[in-house]
């Protein structure tokens, strides 16, 4: 894979001061690479919908039931009020979404897709799921399995290497 130039220009220097472990320092950057270029992807592709990522959360989010408050849409997607309103206010000048009164709460809202809006994510959310399938589509299940038991081991030191870093 190829590295970014960033990266490799801190590993050119880690080499050049002769710093311990240039390999996994090596390593990290070629897993933040990918990680770069799978959401660099993930935007091409959504950006031809009027989405971003954040947006294509809360469609599939809203696709499953029967409308949301924006605070609970809030805490399953992991943002803030402040953003999840921002993303509904796109959502909304696109025909994606309406709010509506809760029928039990008249001062709370509940936001639901409109036709387009389930339309829409139906139709992006079957493109994405198979591209998303497709990046690891080369690994065989043993390999599938290997690597999520490695990316779960190097998750499980990042809270010991940031606490050995800070002291």
């Amino acid at each position: 894979m190829e590295l970014a130039q960033k990266y490799r220009a801190l590993l050119q220097e880690a080499e050049h001061r002769q710093l311990p472990d240039v390999d996994g320092m090596a390593l990290c950057f070629q897993t933040l690479s990918l990680a770069a270029a799978i959401d660099r992807d993930c935007a091409a592709l959504l950006a031809p919908h009027g989405l971003s990522e954040g947006r294509f959360v809360l469609l599939f989010l809203l696709q499953a039931g029967d409308g949301l408050a924006p605070h609970a849409l809030a805490e399953r997607a992991g943002v803030t009020r402040a953003t999840v309103t921002g993303l509904l206010d796109g959502l909304a000048r696109n025909g994606l979404i309406e709010r509506r009164a809760d029928p039990h709460d008249r001062r709370a809202l509940r936001i639901h897709l409109t036709r387009k809006g389930k339309q829409r994510a139906r139709q992006v959310f079957d493109a994405h799921t198979r591209w998303i399938a497709s990046l690891f589509g080369g690994l065989s299940a043993s390999e599938c399995t290997q690597l999520a038991t490695l990316l779960d081991k190097v998750a499980t030191r990042l809270p010991h290497a940031l606490e050995a870093a800070t002291r």
